[in-house]
């Protein structure tokens, strides 16, 4: 199964629950599926194999037979080798019910997209009375709205003014550990990277962090005002004498 984690898990690490429906074996006849809770006695018909071989046989063109045999399910006990007589109550006869299932599942921090934990004993049920095998949850960061994770470096759009891209500016940005104020040098350009070192996610097996990364980009204004657009003419013409 998937489990999303929030960032900010990922992050410090933790734990988180994961829940879940599950079959597990019937505790009302320890997985027997009988009225007991006794081992039913074996199918007759079959001598408890669950299988009944049939021999065929298949006449060629020239005359002569090819015989085989063919192994079919017994049709007495349904390929069980058991004759279950009066089923569990709780169960039918079959053994296994469903159950809600809750169990808390340890993030490490930096913990990679797509990483698999395997968590024992909450599993499937094995055969009769035996152990239930192992729950694997495939763990991946749930989405943000302020940033977009590569691997250990969280990514973020920030949008300028062209008056701001031009002159330079200090604003505040939002980071896993709170927000911090970013100085934006003047003269940036569309699509250049600003790195802020160590502020994104730990790199798992060691004490490094990744980066927030804020890709600048410069919004131009699709209207202006009669102000705006003289200031505008204004610096074309100077560009030009230049």
């Amino acid at each position: 199964m998937s489990l999303e984690v929030p960032l900010e898990r990922v992050a410090a690490g933790g734990y988180e629950t994961v829940r879940f429906t599950r079959t597990v074996m019937c505790p009302g006849c320890h997985g027997y599926g009988t009225k007991t809770g006794k081992p039913p006695p074996s199918c007759e018909t079959c001598s408890g194999t669950g299988h009944q071989v049939v021999e065929r046989r298949v006449r060629q063109k020239d005359g002569a037979s090819i015989r085989f045999e063919q192994i079919n399910n017994c049709p007495r006990c349904n390929g069980t080798g058991v004759i279950v007589g009066k089923p569990c109550g709780k169960c039918g006869g079959s053994g296994r019910v469903e159950e809600e299932s809750a169990v808390r599942v340890r993030i490490p921090p930096g913990i990679d997209d797509g990483a698999v934990l395997r968590i024992p004993g909450h599993g499937l049920p094995g055969g009769v009375a035996a152990e239930p095998g192992d729950l694997y949850v495939v763990v991946y960061s749930a989405p943000d709205p302020r940033f977009q994770r590569r691997g250990a470096d969280l990514w973020r759009a920030v949008t300028l003014t062209v008056e701001d891209a031009v002159l330079g500016t200090k604003m505040i940005v939002p980071t896993l550990g709170g927000e911090v104020e970013v100085r934006i040098p003047r003269g940036v350009q569309p699509d250049e990277v600003l790195r802020l070192r160590g502020k994104g996610l730990p790199r798992p097996g060691n004490r490094t962090r990744g980066d927030l990364k804020l890709r600048l980009q410069v919004y131009i204004p699709d209207t202006t005002t009669p102000e705006e657009r003289k200031l505008f003419e204004q610096l074309r013409a100077l560009h030009r004498k230049h």
